[in-house]
């Protein structure tokens, strides 16, 4: 039998008992400064696409807020109560702000209860609930007037 080319390629590749013996390709050596570049990369770019826990915990606490809303009220007064968040704190519930330049707001609603500043979506939902209910009425459905409390706030001009 003559040795071909193919044979002779191959025939090196076996060890002393006939069995393949394996070798890593000697391109595929990444040198360790490279790799480490590689590695910071990864993990800067993972750190700059993660979201901090706290705003993850905030996002929940307003997608919980709004299931709540959505379930509390009809379709028309989840549209005007979600409007006035998103005028007053953008739905930031720890925002801050000054009504008319005498006084701090807080909150989602921006409302002047000071306890606000540490209190839960939850909480300043049903606090601004009872306030609506109180100042613009309750709808035929029972719940707050909040297209009243929007109305009142566009006609003020305050946003």
């Amino acid at each position: 039998m003559t040795d071909t080319p193919l044979n002779r390629t191959y025939a090196n590749v076996f060890d002393s008992h006939g069995t393949l013996s394996a070798r890593a390709h000697q391109g595929l050596n990444a040198s360790p400064i490279g790799l480490a570049r590689v590695v910071a990369l990864a993990i800067g770019i993972s750190l700059s696409i993660a979201m901090p826990l706290d705003a993850q915990a905030s996002n929940q606490a307003i997608q919980q807020l709004k299931e709540l809303a959505n379930y509390q009220l009809t379709d028309k007064q989840y549209a005007c109560h979600n409007e006035i968040v998103h005028r007053e704190s953008r739905w930031n519930y720890k925002a801050v702000g000054n009504k008319s330049g005498t006084k701090q707001v807080y909150g989602l609603y921006q409302m002047k209860t000071e306890s606000l500043k540490v209190s839960t979506p939850i909480k300043q939902f049903w606090m601004y609930w009872h306030y609506v209910g109180h100042r613009y009425g309750h709808t035929e459905y029972d719940e707050p007037n909040y297209c009243g409390a929007l109305q009142h706030l566009k006609t003020k001009g305050w946003q």
